[in-house]
Parts: C-alpha cells; structure tokens; sequence
C-alpha cells in the first residue's frame, strides 16, 4: 500500500508595495494645483517625490506650518 503526501509551498512577502505611495499622491495633489493639466499631474505623479522636493525648492511662499 502506497500513500501519497500532497504538498504545497506557500510564500509571504512583507516588503511589496501595494496601490499608490504618499509620495505619488502628494506630487499629483502639488501639480494640480498649480498647473490644473491632468497631463503634467500624471508626469509629475510618476516622479514622485522629486517633484515634490523640485517644487519645495523652486517655488515661493510655502510654509512648514
């Protein structure tokens, strides 16, 4: 009499990023308001946050608080 032993592997992964980082969202919300073009909101979304660093440097009259 043989039995056979069924197996399965199973992996978990805690370091993948699901769905749209702050960073994303942060530089989609900064060039909408500047620019109002759904197209540049797309580019700048894809940088990320070079674009919201780019536009802590450049642009005037922002504030920490």
């Amino acid at each position: 009499m043989t039995t056979k032993v069924r197996t399965s592997k199973v992996t978990v992964s805690g370091t993948g990023a699901v769905g749209v980082g702050f960073g994303c969202v942060l530089a989609i919300t900064m060039s909408w308001t500047a620019n109002h073009a759904i197209l540049w909101a797309c580019i700048h979304g894809l940088l990320g946050w070079f674009y919201v660093i780019y536009y802590l440097i450049t642009k005037d009259g922002w504030t920490f608080f």
